[in-house]
Order: structure tokens, then sequence, then C-alpha cells
């Protein structure tokens, strides 16, 4: 198993490398200049000198490979540069950020599970029924909408009907609970939607398969009440693909809650790499994108790892190997 670790871990170090020289060699060759960006004028204002200064000073007037030598040094000490917009470091603005998307991606998932696990449930429980057909259009449709979409919608109609906006200061978790939980619970139903309907169909999907093997059969002939079959029997032994699913979409979500984030104005991770990517903020932007990326490795590591500590078939299979 400890091999089957350090393997996993070798291959996401390859990843998050692969994804540091993307994100590094696009931000270059993306329309504008940061020294324009920076000296806060347009391009006809600035004199050629004055930009090629500012180049200087932002070390954008050596090679690219010079470029990224130094910028790689950096981030293997864990130093993500300063940011050119703020004049911060990288690393603080993303640890001021870094707990509005958690909680989002946190209420999102929590959303999702138990509405969707449910739904999933009974629809298998009772197939072909109207609350079967009913439970599957709905899904259907939160797979089809774009979170972005959903999130529109949303503003359009809280604010028709409740003359809603949003906050002009997010209140932090830790400061007050409610409050935040309740300026949140938007932006994570927006984007949730989509997990919702995913796990309700995987839920369904899973249960009816479990529900028809023989040990379901021999359950009820033994007497148990239908709730006990399909909750004791049927969904401890679905559960599994479940779990799995819900480990990758957690890790998906963060990186895909840039635009619902924008719509609602969340002064998260999201917003953070727009804003970043607009004003040509090399050091925020690949500072930002290589800890999505990072996200992405270790949730994926982790589901593996919970795969194996549910599932010991996989443990075995992964010593094997």
């Amino acid at each position: 198993m400890a091999d089957y670790i350090l393997r996993r871990l070798g291959i996401g170090l390859v990843t998050l490398l692969g994804v540091a020289v993307m994100v590094f060699f696009i931000m270059r060759i993306l329309p504008g200049d940061a020294a324009v960006m920076m000296s806060g004028a347009g391009a006809g204002a600035v004199s050629e000198k004055e930009l090629a200064e500012v180049r200087s000073k932002l070390g954008l007037d050596r090679s690219l490979p010079v470029q990224f030598a130094e910028w790689a040094g950096k981030v293997a000490v864990f130093d993500l540069g300063t940011s050119l917009r703020t004049g911060k470091p990288v690393i603080e603005d993303i640890a001021r950020r870094f707990p509005y998307t958690l909680q989002v991606v946190v209420m999102a998932m929590v959303i999702a599970v138990l509405v969707g696990v449910p739904m999933g449930v009974l629809s298998a429980a009772f197939p072909g029924s109207w609350g079967d057909q009913a439970l599957r259009a709905l899904s259907i449709v939160g797979l089809a909408a774009p979170s972005f979409w959903v999130g529109l919608i949303l503003i359009l109609a809280l604010v028709w009907m409740f003359q809603w906006s949003a906050p002009l200061f997010w209140e932090p978790f830790w400061v007050s609970p409610w409050k935040s939980i309740t300026q949140l619970f938007w932006p994570a139903l927006a984007v949730g939607m989509r997990q919702l309907a995913l796990i309700a169909r995987m839920t369904r999907s899973i249960m009816l398969e479990v529900l028809g093997e023989d040990f379901i059969r021999t359950a009820r002939a033994k007497g148990l009440s239908e709730w006990a079959v399909v909750m004791r029997h049927g969904l401890r032994n679905g559960l599994l693909p479940v779990v799995t699913l819900i480990g990758f979409e957690v890790s998906a979500l963060f990186g895909g809650l840039i635009v619902t984030e924008t719509v609602f104005s969340v002064p998260g991770l999201g917003q953070y790499v727009v804003t970043a990517i607009l004003n040509r903020d090399y050091p925020a932007a690949q500072g930002i994108v290589l800890i999505l990326a990072g996200i992405v490795v270790l949730g994926n590591l982790t589901v593996d790892l919970l795969y194996g500590a549910l599932d010991p078939r996989t443990r075995v299979q992964a010593a094997d190997k």
C-alpha cells in the first residue's frame, strides 16, 4: 500500500509540474502587458522607457525559461511571490479568501448529499412510479443547467421576490456563523445543483443494481421490513461508489466555482483568479491555479485511500501491483 501511495504522489507531482508550465506560459501569451497594467495608464500614455523600467522591476525583461526557473524555485520553498495588484504575498491573499470558497464547497456538498442520496434511494425503491419519473426529470434538469445560469436565475428570483442584493461585506464564518451561512447559501445552492443531480442519479443506478441481488431477496424472505432491506442492506452495500463520486466532486468544485463566485461577488478563490487574469497579475494567477490543481490532486488521492479503507479488496489489488 505504501508503494501505491508513493506512486500516486509521484503522479501528482508530475501533474502539478505540468500545470505550472502550462499556466506560466499561457499567462505570457495572453493579450495585454503586465507593465502597462502596473503603470495604471493606457499603452499610449506611458513612455517606452518607463515601461522598460517597470518590466525590469518585475523581472519581465528576462527570458521566459529564466523567469520560469526563478518562479519554480520560489514555489519549491512555498513562496508564491507577491501580487502585482495588491502588493501582498500571494499566499496571504489566498489564505484570506480560501475560507469563503471552502465554506461554499462544504455547503454545496452538504445540500447535494442530504437531498441527492434520499432522492436516489426513494427513486430506486419505487421504480417506475410518478415520484421516480419526477425525480429523474429533475436530475436531468440539474445536470443540464450550468451553475452560472442557475446562479443568475436565483439572483433574478431573489431580487424580484425579496429585493435581495449581494452583501457589501461578507461575514467570515468564525465571526458570525449563522450570518455567514445565510449569505453563502444561495451561491452554494447554485453550484451544488449539478452535484445533487449527479449524486441522485448515481445513487438510483447503484441501488437498482443492489436491490436485485440475491442477498436482498434473502433479506426479504427472512421477513425484514422493506425499510430495513433498503437502508440496512441495500444502501450500505451500494454506498461505496457514491462515496467515491462525492470525493471526486468535492475536489472538482474548487475549480468549478470561478464563474459562480464572480456572479455572486463572493470574495473567494474563484473571484481572485478571475481578477488576477484580467489584470495580468502573473504571480497571483499562477499561484492560485497551482493551488487549485494541488487541491484536486490531493482530493483524488484521498478518494483512493478512502476507497481502500471502505473496500479491503482494493488494498490487496494495490499491494499486488
